[in-house]
């Protein structure tokens, strides 16, 4: 048994009351050391920028996260084996092919070509909502917009996309969550094989050609490939599907709470809209929507001072990184001049995030529009509430409510 332990288990933050002050919580456990040892979820817990970002990227960890896929239960057992085969839980060479495969649907020349088509969802959403006063950010907004660039890109027919949706949710918290029961973990499963026999009908459609210049389009070709395996092409599909629509719903949520919360940031991004891509950074950093990244030793190895030995788990606590102040000074002050200083909210490392761009683009479209069509903004209704996760940190919905705009 390791010595360094928490003074408490990671797992606290799944307690609604510690995720309203998740950010002190961290606080805590990075007064009592930047890595120890968490008895309760059996792995190192990592909190402080440095040895976060410097774990990320170490050659000497895995990012495999189902080393023995038959330990796994039965039920859990099938999205098990099909998330080993994704480009997020592979270590080289297997995920720098994975990633070459995708990254040309995700470069920023790629990407800026979606601006209108952001854009123009953005403005249906808000215009519809204009003259109602309210709107759920959440459900509304920050739902809908990231799954339909998504599915977009994929060429996803409009009529389906309420289904990926719906199967995309019992996923992410399979993904999300070290405690599942053997019923979240059968509807977790389950939901990937619908996903993924909808997403095989998709790439191999005759009678429906992929419209020109989408992902769809690419990994159709790719897929009539000889060398190319179509069960793992389907799965990193279904990756971009859920990590597509998921991190960005919970980016959209978390930085419009942070911006209600401090209306003076909110103002003075009103005057300078300019200021809204390094808003964006500031915000991510400032409330991560993925808090956590695993590795594992792949040997007996030393680590902050530590000795890990060959296949313990160290999470690595992205949301508690943001917050260091040895990287961040005043890290509780949103701040869109922070000067230097690089988040992890989209990882670090080989791992970092392939969609980061299109994450920031949709960011900054939807809060330049919430902050200039929407006037006199402002929180309603019942108090928001987080999602139940270690991994992910999104809200359930965020209500509020603005002057109605006519015409």
């Amino acid at each position: 048994m390791p010595t360094h332990a928490s003074p408490a288990s990671l797992l606290s933050a799944l307690r609604p009351r510690t995720q309203e002050r998740l950010y002190d919580f961290y606080k805590e456990l990075r007064s009592a050391d930047d890595l120890v040892w968490d008895p309760r979820l059996d792995a190192w817990i990592a909190t402080s920028h440095a040895v976060v970002s410097s774990a990320a990227g170490d050659p000497r960890f895995s990012s495999v996260r189902y080393p023995d896929i038959e330990a796994v239960s039965e039920e859990l057992r099938p999205l098990a084996r099909v998330l080993s085969r994704q480009m997020l839980y592979s270590d080289a060479p297997d995920h720098s092919r994975l990633r070459a495969l995708l990254s040309r649907a995700f470069t920023p020349r790629a990407v800026a070509t979606l601006r209108d088509r952001i854009s123009g969802a953005v403005e249906q959403i808000i215009t519809r909502a204009a003259p109602t006063g309210r709107l759920d950010i959440v459900a509304d907004l920050a739902r809908p917009l990231p799954l339909t660039i998504i599915c977009d890109l994929l060429d996803v027919p409009e009529q389906d996309r309420p289904a990926l949706s719906s199967w995309s949710d019992p996923i992410a918290a399979a993904i999300g969550s070290s405690r599942l029961d053997a019923d979240d973990s059968r509807a977790a499963s389950q939901s990937m094989a619908r996903m993924l026999a909808y997403l095989r009908e998709l790439l191999t459609c005759q009678d429906s050609p992929p419209a020109p210049h989408t992902l769809r389009a690419l990994l159709t070709t790719r897929a009539e490939g000889a060398d190319q395996d179509v069960d793992e092409l389907l799965a990193n599909c279904a990756l971009l599907l859920i990590a597509g629509h998921e991190t960005t719903t919970h980016f959209i949520g978390n930085a419009a709470l942070a911006l209600l919360r401090h209306p003076q940031a909110a103002d003075q991004l009103r005057r300078r809209t300019d200021l809204i891509p390094a808003a964006v950074e500031e915000l991510l950093r400032y409330d991560s929507p993925v808090q956590l990244m695993l590795r594992r030793a792949r040997h007996d190895l030393d680590l902050a001072g530590r000795s890990i030995a060959a296949g313990q788990v160290v999470l690595l606590v992205c949301g508690a990184a943001n917050r260091d102040p040895a990287a961040f000074p005043d890290p509780d002050v949103l701040d869109f001049q922070r000067p230097g200083g690089r988040h992890v909210a989209f990882g670090y490392g080989p791992h970092f995030c392939l969609g980061a761009a299109l994450a920031r683009l949709e960011g900054a479209v939807v809060l330049e529009a919430l902050l200039t069509r929407l006037p006199g903004l402002r929180l309603d209704g019942i108090a928001p509430r987080w999602q139940r996760s270690l991994n992910f940190r999104g809200l359930t919905g965020l209500n509020v409510a603005f002057t109605p705009v006519f015409g």
